[in-house]
């Protein structure tokens, strides 16, 4: 009998957790793309947040910099908490450009943010703690799910530009372990009003009074800012530390280069909180072995401690990206203009445009009805050759007819034949 038979003749039994796991839709529907990329169709593929190097290459100061850690033998393990060197510099950075004052003891270093993420659900959520946050948002689904908790979602509005408000959050405050938000907000792009931040940080702040008298366990806030450096026009970004200086008991962040220095494969990303949370989370990370390379650590702690070059090079990375925001939703607003049933939301910040096709129910030429969303975004991917995201994989209702837009793969020159390819597929439907 062949391994391979022996093989189909077992019954691998798994864990629960692995047999119940979800894998990413992003990645699923990103990877369908890929396939039709490969038989040599013409697709223009909008789906990965993340950057095509060549459109977008890292600092070339940092590329620099990464090769002469390698050169320089630094090569080992890095500190368990990231290069002392590197926390160094994230507080400078945090202090001069981002209003937050952390010491080095508050900050640890992981790779990338996926990691900080885990950490601070595995550090603050015990299991059957109950867990908040709006929706569409990245992944907080699958984090509360691997850390056997109870998920309260809570579905944001395009009216308002699909952030939270406090009142959205009431009925759930004296219940909630965590509540996990993120501005700029990915999928969409868009950012908290100041007014709108203060008073979720006062609900939280007033509910904590309470747990305190009681001695209950607080609650938490995961505030994800990966995007803050990269806000365009008038936008301001907020944060709950600065606006309510007593937010820093409760409040753990989520930051780092991926995004703002277009380095997301460099992996490296750091958590700033309470020294007591960070400490634990470091515990955590030490054990998952999920520390950014130690030459990568290096270099980036060296590109960080010259803001002159930093400052150039968002200035550089945010006209390129915001030029390719607003010629998007220029042309979705002259496709809108024309009669058809799309829209757009005015970009703000991050990497994303968000994007509406109110297609369902709709023809198309050879008499099929678009009945879903999957229908839809299957005719956009099949007809204009353009794939976005559906909201519905950030955990948004499955009949949204919401889409993420990532123009971090894009290049300006398409932007008008992208436009065009969805007109001729509109005019086909009925």
């Amino acid at each position: 009998m062949s391994a391979n038979t022996m093989e189909k003749n077992i019954d691998l039994k798994v864990s629960k957790l692995a047999q119940n796991i979800i894998g990413s839709e992003i990645i699923k529907l990103a990877a369908e793309v890929n396939e039709k990329i490969k038989q040599g169709e013409k697709v223009y593929n909008f789906t990965i947040g993340d950057f095509n190097p060549k459109i977008f290459p890292i600092p070339a100061e940092l590329k620099t910099s990464i090769i002469s850690a390698y050169e320089d033998d630094q090569t080992n393990y890095p500190a368990a908490d990231g290069m002392l060197e590197l926390r160094q510099s994230v507080s400078k950075l945090l202090k001069e450009r981002g209003e937050l004052d952390y010491k080095v003891d508050e900050i640890v270093i992981a790779g990338g943010a996926r990691p900080v993420i885990y950490a601070i659900f595995k550090a603050l959520i015990d299991e059957g703690d109950t867990v908040v946050f709006p929706v569409p948002s990245w992944n907080n689904n699958h984090y509360t799910y691997l850390s056997n908790a109870k998920a309260v979602l809570i579905e944001t509005t395009p009216e308002n530009k699909f952030m939270p408000k406090a009142a959205d959050f009431k009925l759930y405050m004296s219940s909630a372990n965590l509540i996990a938000l993120c501005s700029p907000l990915n999928p969409t792009g868009t950012t908290f009003r100041k007014k709108d931040l203060e008073e979720i940080c006062d609900m939280i702040l007033e509910e904590n009074a309470k747990r305190l008298a009681e001695n209950k366990k607080p609650l938490y806030l995961m505030y994800d800012q990966i995007y803050w450096a990269l806000t365009y026009g008038e936008t301001v970004h907020y944060n709950p530390v600065t606006l309510r200086p007593d937010m820093k008991n409760y409040t753990v962040f989520v930051d780092g280069i991926s995004k703002s220095l277009a380095s997301t494969g460099v992996r490296v990303g750091w958590s700033m909180g309470p020294k007591k949370i960070i400490d634990k989370m470091k515990s955590i990370l030490t054990h998952v072995g999920a520390w950014a390379p130690k030459a990568e650590q290096m270099a980036v702690a060296a590109y960080l401690n010259d803001f002159n070059q930093y400052d150039k090079f968002l200035s550089d990375i945010k006209t390129k990206i915001n030029e390719r925001l607003v010629n998007f939703h220029k042309g979705f607003q002259s496709l809108k203009s024309e009669g058809f049933k799309v829209n757009s939301i005015a970009p703000e910040a991050a990497i994303y445009l968000t994007v509406q096709f109110s297609l369902h129910g709709q023809t198309r030429a050879d008499g099929t009805v678009l009945k879903t969303t999957q229908d839809v975004t299957k005719y956009i991917l099949d007809e204009a050759k353009v794939a976005l995201v559906p909201f519905y994989a950030f955990g948004a209702s499955p009949d949204s007819s919401w889409y993420r837009l990532s123009v971090g793969t894009c290049k300006v020159e398409e932007i008008d034949t992208v436009i065009e390819n969805l007109r001729s597929a509109l005019k086909k439907l009925s």
